[in-house]
C-alpha cells in the first residue's frame, strides 16, 4: 500500500476541506484518506501502486472544482527524499489584488449615496460594485451547482445576495457580499494566524546536518547521513540525528523536546536526541538512527498524525454542519413560501427574511474553530513534552477517572543496584554473587543487568548450559555441571524448595543450588523524584482511585504503594495477568480509565486501556507504539499537565459551540419576527467565525 501526501496550498475554507476529504475517500482505489486542515495536508493510502497517479489527477481535479484558488504540491517525492525548505505563499495572507478590489468596490458602494443617484444609475452603480467584489463567490457557487455539491457558504452568499437585488434592496445586497468578503479575508488572517502559532511549537526539524567525511566537515541533508556517520554540532545549532557523544562537553536546550526550561549537562558517552539546541560548546556525535526513525522525525509524525484521529465533538461538528445547511434552506423557502402563499404575507417581507435566514445559515464558526481548538491542544501538549496522538484521546483524557500505573520504570526510576546479599549453608556473599551472575548473564532485565554491574567481572560463558528463562518467575541454569536456579518465591514454591523469606521493598532475588535455598540477593528501585506529589496533583483534578500492578511480589509492591500514596496495588502479576486484572478494573469504573506504563511487557495493557500513557523517555518501542499518549520526560507530573490542557481544550471547544449556535439562533428568531437584518446576520456568520477562531488560539496556552 502507497501513500500520497498532498498539500493544498491555500486552503482556508474547512467546509470545503470537509467535502475534499469526502470526496478522496469516495475515488476508486483509495482506502483512507484524511485531510489536516491545520497543517493542510492531505494523506491517501492507496490500494494499489500503480493507482496513485490516476487518483493524485482526480484529487487535483475535485480541488480545482470546490477551491479553484488552491494549488496542489505533491509532497510524496519531496518527503521520500528529504523535507521540503519552500514556503509557499498561503492564501490566508492579505494580497494587494484582494484590497484593492475591496477598495473598489466599497468606493462604488457609496457612490450613490454621495451622488444622490437614482433609478437605472443607481441600479447599475450597484451592480458594478456587487460584480466587482462578488465574482469569485458567484464563480465558485455556479461550479458547484454544476458539480452536484451546491451547499456552500458561496452558494448560499449568491442566493441571498441576488434575492436581495430581486426584492430591490440593491444597498443590503451589495453591502453583505462587500463585508462577507471583508470577513472572509480576516477569516483567513485568523486562521492562518492560528496555524502559525501550533507551527512554531512544533519548529523543531533541524534543516541540515554537519557530516564529517575525510577529514572535512560538509553541510548536508539530515536523510543524506546514516547510522555510524559522525556529525558536527556546533554552539547554537538543533542536533540533527539521535547519536552518542564521541568528542566534547556541552549543555542541551531540550525544551522542545521534553519540555524542560533547565538545561541538561553532557559529555562523552552521553547519549542525545535530535531536536535538542547545543547551548555552548563543539559536539561530535557518532549517529545511531536515521533521521526517519530519530526522536524529532517521530515527534513530528505522531503531532501531524494526530488529526486523522478525531474527537467525537469533531465528527459530531462534521455531521452537524453537513445536514444543517441544507435544512436552513429549506426552512429558507418555506419562510417565503408558506406565509405568502397561505396566509397572504408581503412577498417582498418575507423573501427579505429567508435572504437574513441565507446568510447566516453557513456553519464556518464551528467547521473551523473546532479542528484548530483541539490541534491548539495537540500542539500546546506537543511543547511540554506530551505527545497525543489525536483528538479523540485529547478528548479522552476528560473523562478519566481511575489512573492504573505499572511499577519499575513509571512509579520507580527502574535503576536498580544490588543493595544486600544474604548468603546461607556455609557460602560466602561473593560465591552467592558470582553464582547469580552467571546464572544472569544472557538476561535482558533490568535486575540481571544490575547483578552483573555489581559482579563487574568477565563471566566465562563455557560454564553455562541449559539456560532457560521462565517469565515471571525466574531462570533454570546449569553452571558448572550443577543445577541453579534464580527468581522469586513462585519458582521455589513449584520446586517444593523451602525458602527463607526476605522483607524487603526492593526485589527480592532467591538463589539455589542442587535443591537448596543457598541465598538471596536484593535489588532495589528508586522512587521517581517528586511522584508522591504528583499523585497528589492527581487526584486534586479529580481522579478517584490510582491503581498499580506489578510483577514484582505483593510486599514489595504495597510497600511501594503506600510510600506513594495509591489506593491499590496487585502485585505478582504476569504481563497476562496484568490484562486480566486490568479488564477488572474497567468493569468496576465508571469513568475512562487510562493506563500509564513503559516497557515491552505493558503493551497488552495501553493497547487495552482508554487512554494508554507510555513513558517515553526511557520507554521501550513497542510501549510507544501501542499508547495513544507519550510523556517524553518520564514524569508522571506530565499527567496532570496533560489532563488540565485537555480540560482547557474542552472549554475553548465547548465556548466556541455556544457562542456560534448561540448568537446563529438568537439571530435566526430575530430574522423570523423581522427585527434583524442582513448586517446581524453578516456578523452573526463571518464576524462570530473570527471570534471563535482567535478564541482557539488559546488551547496553545500549556497549564503548569
Amino acid at each position: 500500500m502507497k501513500q500520497i501526501e498532498l498539500e493544498l496550498d491555500g486552503l482556508n475554507c474547512a467546509g470545503c476541506a470537509g467535502k475534499i476529504e469526502k470526496l478522496s475517500n469516495e475515488l476508486d482505489g483509495v482506502e483512507t484518506a484524511s485531510l489536516d486542515f491545520v497543517s493542510k495536508k492531505l494523506k491517501i493510502n492507496v490500494k494499489e501502486d500503480e493507482k496513485a497517479p490516476i487518483i493524485t489527477e482526480e484529487i487535483k481535479r475535485i480541488v480545482n472544482k470546490l477551491e479553484p484558488h488552491v494549488k496542489v504540491i505533491d509532497k510524496t517525492e519531496i518527503d521520500h527524499h528529504g523535507h521540503d525548505h519552500d514556503h509557499h505563499h498561503d492564501h490566508g495572507d492579505v494580497g494587494k489584488k484582494e484590497i484593492i478590489k475591496l477598495i473598489i468596490g466599497g468606493l462604488l458602494f457609496i457612490l450613490p449615496y454621495l451622488l444622490k443617484l437614482e433609478g437605472t444609475p443607481r441600479l447599475m452603480v450597484y451592480a458594478l460594485s456587487y460584480v466587482i467584489v462578488g465574482y469569485e463567490v458567484i464563480l465558485i457557487a455556479v461550479k458547484n451547482i454544476m458539480a452536484g455539491i451546491p451547499f456552500d457558504e458561496n452558494f448560499l452568499m449568491t442566493i441571498a445576495t441576488i434575492g436581495a437585488f430581486i426584492i430591490g434592496e440593491y444597498p443590503e445586497g451589495v453591502a453583505v457580499m462587500l463585508f462577507y468578503q471583508v470577513g472572509e479575508m480576516f477569516q483567513g488572517m485568523a486562521v492562518n494566524h492560528s496555524r502559525k502559532s501550533i507551527s512554531s511549537l512544533l519548529d523543531i526539524r533541524p534543516d541540515s546536518a554537519n557530516l564529517e567525511k575525510d577529514g572535512e566537515t560538509i553541510v548536508v541533508n539530515p536523510n543524506e547521513v546514516n547510522i555510524g556517520d559522525t556529525v558536527i554540532v556546533r554552539p547554537g545549532e538543533k542536533v540533527p540525528l539521535d547519536g552518542i557523544i564521541i568528542e566534547g562537553e556541552s549543555s542541551l536546550d531540550t525544551s522542545n523536546i521534553t519540555g524542560e526550561s533547565v538545561p541538561r549537562n553532557v559529555g562523552v558517552n552521553d547519549n542525545v536526541l535530535s531536536g535538542t539546541v547545543n547551548n555552548h560548546g563543539l559536539l561530535k556525535i557518532r549517529v545511531t538512527k536515521k533521521f526517519g526513525e530519530s526522536t524529532v522525525s517521530k515527534i513530528l509524525d505522531l503531532v501531524e498524525n494526530a488529526s486523522s484521529k478525531k474527537a467525537p465533538t469533531e465528527k459530531f461538528i462534521t455531521k452537524f454542519a453537513r445536514y444543517y445547511t441544507p435544512v436552513v434552506v429549506f426552512a429558507a423557502l418555506a419562510i417565503v413560501i408558506v406565509p405568502t402563499v397561505f396566509m397572504g404575507g408581503d412577498l417582498r417581507q418575507w423573501a427579505y427574511t429567508a435572504c437574513v435566514f441565507l446568510v447566516i445559515s453557513c456553519p464556518c464558526a464551528l467547521v473551523i474553530s473546532i479542528p484548530l481548538g483541539f490541534f491548539g491542544g495537540i500542539g500546546g501538549s506537543s511543547k511540554a513534552g506530551i505527545l497525543i496522538k489525536g483528538g479523540n484521546y485529547l478528548e479522552a483524557l476528560n473523562d478519566v477517572d481511575t489512573i492504573v500505573f505499572d511499577k519499575t520504570g513509571t512509579i520507580t526510576k527502574g535503576t536498580f543496584k544490588v543493595t544486600e546479599i544474604i548468603s546461607y549453608g556455609g557460602y560466602s556473599k561473593d560465591e552467592i554473587l558470582e553464582l547469580a551472575a552467571y546464572g544472569e548473564s544472557h538476561s535482558n532485565h533490568p535486575i540481571g543487568k544490575s547483578i552483573l554491574d555489581a559482579y563487574n567481572k568477565e563471566i566465562n560463558k563455557e560454564y553455562i548450559k541449559s539456560y532457560k528463562e521462565i517469565p515471571g518467575k525466574g531462570i533454570e541454569v546449569f553452571i558448572d555441571g550443577e543445577e541453579v536456579i534464580l527468581g522469586n518465591k513462585k519458582i521455589f514454591d513449584e520446586k517444593n524448595i523451602k525458602v527463607e523469606k526476605a522483607d524487603s521493598i526492593g526485589t527480592v532475588v532467591y538463589i539455589g543450588k542442587n535443591n537448596k535455598h543457598i541465598g538471596t540477593i536484593i535489588v532495589s528501585d528508586e522512587l521517581k523524584d517528586s511522584v508522591v506529589e504528583d499523585i497528589k496533583k492527581l487526584k486534586a483534578l479529580g481522579i478517584k482511585r490510582t491503581i498499580m500492578l506489578s510483577g514484582d511480589n505483593e510486599s514489595t509492591a504495597k510497600k511501594v504503594g503506600e510510600l506513594v500514596g495509591l489506593d491499590k496495588i496487585y502485585g505478582n502479576l504476569l504481563p497476562q495477568d496484568k490484562v486480566s486484572k486490568f479488564e477488572d478494573i474497567v468493569k468496576d469504573s465508571n469513568g475512562r480509565v487510562a493506563f500509564v506504563g513503559d516497557g515491552v511487557n505493558d503493551a497488552p495493557v495501553l493497547a487495552r486501556a482508554d487512554v494508554g500513557i507510555a513513558m517515553g523517555g526511557l520507554g521501550s518501542d513497542a510501549a510507544i507504539e501501542a499508547s495513544d499518549i507519550v510523556i517524553m520526560t518520564d514524569e508522571v507530573g506530565k499527567i496532570a499537565t496533560g489532563i488540565k490542557i485537555a480540560r482547557n481544550t474542552k472549554k475553548i471547544v465547548t465556548q466556541n459551540i455556544v457562542l456560534a449556535l448561540g448568537l446563529k439562533i438568537i439571530v435566526l428568531i430575530l430574522g423570523v419576527i423581522g427585527m434583524a437584518t442582513m448586517w446581524e446576520a453578516v456578523f452573526a456568520d463571518v464576524g462570530v467565525s473570527i471570534i471563535a477562531i482567535l478564541n482557539s488560539i488559546r488551547a496553545l496556552k500549556i497549564e503548569e
